[in-house]
């Protein structure tokens, strides 16, 4: 094992093989340290989707599109096929106090710069065939795509080791070092590595390296339980959210004191269909602490949900399920950037449910901080210090 660096990158996830590439790719010399394998996180344990349309009108959705643009030629430079597809999507509507919601999304959206439009049932059902008619319309937009976040996640990684950077699997950090609150190096169950900046991208995990340091990092692991089908033929046009989606995500405490079993646990719409013709139905979003089992109560309830609003599925059968945990901030933003009053330690992570969508712009805004010390947009509002110091909790040794 090496023992010296300019920079290490704790997880291997999209968003800490993104980190590696770029920074690679700028002549930085890199040691990406996951304790697993590469993408056997939440990038492993996910959807699909670069929806574009779920993202608060503001920075969310300013980030979403530089992401997007960078998708477009990202299969070209990393030299992997990712399966990224420009496949557009649909929120489908269904009563008219969701529209309302929707109709003030969009036209903010708009300002932001997305393409995106509204349609009524008749124009949704164009698009999309098998959509229940008591929906009353949809919006659609076409930049939304998907990708493959395994291959995303390896191609990245083997990019960014073709530039020279290192990739230790297996290999879980026990400590940091801190001298005169300054990261000096990096203890791992295979030996320390000397290194002045380390890289915190573990997602939903981010506090438990935070706590090594003395952080308290503000990041919740929200659990997404989704269901796969077996192969069916194209079925699925365009990826397909549902407005109470836009509603579970960025109203927990609605979902907390909702009086239905299903509402509590923040069931919303999420359709798309792989490569391989096996549709992802999803999901949940709940808070139970870092437990990634499925449960009976949340599949039936997803399954019941999707059904209703899309019949076309029930004659398709499901053959697995799985969960993750996604890294949910209280304000639905990641955090990004160093951590003020510890030197050589920045957080890139509490993406929630978009670090595939968020994946390369991230690389590059953490990239450009560390080696220009500044990036191509105002990101000050993503500061891991804006809801308050994260200094002050006791070391964990």
């Amino acid at each position: 094992m090496i023992k010296n660096v300019d920079i290490i990158i704790i997880g291997g996830g999209v968003i800490g093989t993104s980190v590696a590439y770029y920074l690679s790719k700028q002549g930085k010399k890199v040691v990406l340290l996951e304790k697993d394998d590469l993408a056997s996180g939440s990038s492993g344990a996910c959807d699909i989707d670069i929806i574009l349309q779920s993202k608060n009108p503001g920075i969310h959705l300013r980030l979403a599109i530089e992401s997007a643009k960078m998708y477009e030629t990202l299969a070209e430079e990393l030299e992997f096929d990712i399966e990224y597809s420009a496949i557009g999507g649909m929120i489908l509507i269904e009563n008219e106090d969701q529209l309302a919601v929707m109709k003030d999304f969009v036209k903010r959206q708009k300002a932001v710069g997305l393409q995106v439009e509204l349609l009524d049932l008749k124009d949704a059902s164009k698009r999309q065939s098998g959509l229940s008619p008591s929906l009353i319309g949809a919006t659609y937009s076409p930049q939304d795509a998907h990708v493959n976040p395994m291959k995303l996640c390896h191609a990245f990684a083997k990019a960014a080791m073709r530039n020279g950077a290192k990739m230790y699997l297996n290999t879980q950090v026990v400590d940091i070092k801190i001298e005169n609150n300054k990261v000096k190096s990096v203890i791992t169950n295979r030996g320390e590595i000397q290194t002045e900046l380390v890289i915190n991208a573990t997602g939903a995990y981010a506090p438990m390296i935070g706590e090594m340091v003395g952080l308290s990092i503000p990041i919740k692991p929200r659990r997404g339980q989704i269901i796969v089908t077996e192969p069916v033929p194209k079925l699925i046009n365009a990826d397909i959210l549902c407005a109470k989606y836009i509603v579970a995500k960025y109203n927990p405490e609605i979902l907390e004191d909702s009086e239905s079993h299903e509402t509590r646990l923040g069931v919303g719409l999420s359709l798309s269909q792989t490569l391989d013709g096996q549709i992802l139905i999803g999901a949940t979003r709940e808070f139970v602490g870092y437990n990634k089992s499925t449960t009976h109560e949340a599949l039936r309830a997803i399954l019941k949900n999707a059904t209703r609003l899309v019949p076309a599925l029930k004659s398709i059968h499901a053959i697995r399920s799985f969960a993750g945990l996604r890294p949910y901030t209280a304000d639905g933003l990641p955090l990004l950037g160093p951590v003020e009053g510890l030197e050589g330690f920045i957080i890139a992570a509490g993406h929630e449910g978009d670090g595939i969508a968020l994946a390369p712009v991230t690389g590059r805004i953490i990239s450009d901080l560390i080696v220009e010390g500044k990036t191509f947009m105002d990101v000050s509002s993503l500061s891991p210090g804006r809801f308050g110091s994260l200094m002050g909790k006791e070391r964990v040794i």
